[in-house]
């Protein structure tokens, strides 16, 4: 999700894998354990109590238009607006249908799938969704030369999702055709099979905007939503807050939760910014919000401790790493990358500021996702290595360079500056003068994913379970385009582009493993990035809020959220 970029220490439960073109394999990382409220049967119409829930937050959205959106204050706001051809079951990543009547079966040796689709949605300004609205949809992000293919305003992004899940525009999309066989059912055409096709229509990214309102002002859409979802936009503050009302009329309010179902039980829901972590979880403690993200750990006993609160973990599908920008130089050179990972002490950075919320990351995804290499060791901590490499880039005076690092905290990354900090002293030891720099959040994606920086700290927040939704979207040379890069390392790598292509169209999972296995081996020696950990990100809520499922992706629904005790 990703640009959440990010999270844990490892839950083992596998994620159901998908083969080919259909659901395959046998578990799924599930909310047990998340500490989730399990909810019961629909929510008749929205009838759970009302009020206002209202959630903090490090940073502001950046966009509403979900398939320009690249970071996860946007997706967790686009969530509530918005319903997806598919969605994720709450707490998982397990596809199941939404707008679709049921999960459609591959044809054509998973080359075509015939979807039909719910009847009797309305989007919130009224227009009728259907067969239509998908096509109009996936015109728009796939087909350069749409009128709607834009975006508007604030936007960072130039649907780079679609670009990375799809291949591309046109004749790169590996979606050759979507077409309306009736009202109700729509068929989409592949050129070749695509391993997590079922998945990536259930990401954020790709839930269904409303035709009528796009075409009414596509340059405002981002700031202007319209969806199908439990609840609708209100008003945006911007740099402030976010806020929604319930959708009385959702579709979806008689469904059972666990298909993702039920509500909206609030009246309205408040996405408040604050910044400053110690403000963010005073404001928690003192009754202003009823729940918050961005928890430090040094934050959890603090919360565990306010016998009105109680603390909720999301399930890990993440990554923290440091990229570094291979483009420029000296990180076009691979010695000096070497030596930056030999510099860093990894494993008393992830002690000191996650404690026991996460794991040194070794591989480029969590342990979580299928194919996960367990045979690679974290980068060894040894400075005189470092030093040797840099003498033999010729560097052996060492350099002066840029760390940027993000201004406020991420699930993968609760304190950036602390974590920079502590790496500039490190590099200091070995001769790397690492000057620090940040920006504000939505500059600070805009600018990296255009390659300003000469190394930063980012992360990702899987989407979808898979790992090509890793590797292809952030180490692949079609995500590393100027301007909307989210392969921020500007890493180009002829075999691997090879290897993952073969990995996202074949269908076969033993050979998936093969070449997933082989993915992590390129990237591992070749270090665009030096990964840094995968967190379990906690999360703090008022113990009179009730139905919160923790999300793997990093968006929770709150359509079940019920506040037994009143609004923040």
């Amino acid at each position: 999700m990703p640009r959440v970029r990010g999270i844990g220490p490892m839950n083992r439960r596998d994620f159901l894998k998908l083969g080919g073109a259909g659901l395959a394999g046998a578990t799924l990382l599930g909310v047990a354990g998340c500490g989730g409220e399990q909810v019961g049967g629909g929510g008749g119409g929205g009838g759970g109590g009302g009020g206002t829930f209202t959630y903090g937050r490090g940073a502001d959205s950046v966009t509403l238009d979900p398939v320009n959106a690249t970071d996860g204050e946007s997706f967790a706001v686009t969530r509530q607006i918005f319903d997806g051809i598919l969605e994720f079951e709450p707490g998982t990543t397990n596809p199941v249908a939404s707008l679709a009547a049921e999960i459609p079966k591959p044809e054509q040796g998973g080359r075509r799938y015939t979807i039909d689709l719910r009847e009797g949605v309305k989007f919130h300004d009224g227009s009728e969704f259907n067969a239509e609205a998908v096509v109009f949809n996936f015109d728009r992000w796939r087909l350069a030369d749409n009128e709607y293919h834009k975006g508007g305003g604030n936007q960072t992004s130039n649907f780079s999702y679609y670009v990375s899940q799809f291949g591309g525009f046109d004749g790169d999309s590996i979606i050759e055709s979507v077409e309306a066989v009736d009202e109700y059912t729509v068929r989409f055409g592949l050129r070749e099979p695509l391993g997590p096709f079922l998945r990536n229509l259930a990401m954020s990214a790709f839930a269904i905007a409303s035709p009528t309102a796009i075409e009414k002002d596509v340059e405002a859409f981002w700031e202007k939503p319209v969806g199908t979802g439990p609840f609708e936009f209100d008003a945006w503050d911007k740099g402030s807050e976010v806020s929604l009302k319930a959708n009385k009329d959702w579709w979806a309010s008689d469904l059972p939760a666990e298909q993702g179902g039920g509500g909206p039980n609030v009246d309205r829901i408040v996405f408040r910014s604050i910044e400053d972590n110690s403000s963010r979880v005073a404001s928690l403690s003192g009754g202003q919000l009823s729940g918050a993200d961005g928890l430090t750990p040094d934050d959890v006993p603090t919360v565990e401790e306010n016998e009105d609160l109680k603390v909720l973990t999301r399930p890990p599908l993440n990554i923290g790493y440091l990229a570094l920008n291979t483009q420029k130089a000296p990180f076009d050179d691979l010695n000096v990358r070497r030596a930056m990972a030999a510099a860093i002490n990894m494993e008393e950075i992830v002690q000191a500021f996650f404690g026991d919320t996460a794991q040194v990351a070794t591989n480029a995804y969590p342990p979580t996702v299928p194919f996960w290499r367990e045979a690679t060791e974290p980068y060894a901590y040894d400075p005189d290595e470092a030093r040797r490499l840099l003498e033999e880039a010729g560097m052996a005076d060492g350099f002066d360079m840029e760390l940027w690092f993000m201004p406020i905290p991420r699930p993968y990354m609760p304190d950036g500056r602390g974590v920079a900090q502590a790496m500039q002293r490190d590099l200091e030891e070995v001769g790397i003068n690492a000057k620090l720099v940040t920006r504000e959040w939505g500059t600070y994606l805009e600018e990296t994913s255009r390659g300003a920086h000469d190394a930063c700290i980012l992360g990702w927040t899987g989407d979808n379970g898979d790992p090509d939704n890793f590797l292809n979207v952030l180490l692949s040379s079609k995500s590393a385009t100027p301007e909307d890069a989210l392969n921020v390392a500007y890493y180009k790598n002829p075999e691997l582009d090879e290897v993952l292509d073969q990995g996202a169209t074949t269908i076969d999972e033993n050979e998936r493993r093969r070449l997933y296995e082989e993915a992590q081996v390129i990237v591992y020696e070749d270090v665009p990035w030096v990964p840094i950990e995968y967190a379990e990100p906690p999360l703090g809520y008022q113990k009179s809020v009730k139905g919160v499922t923790p999300n793997p992706t990093g968006s929770e629904a709150f359509n079940t959220v019920e506040l037994t005790g009143g609004g923040a």
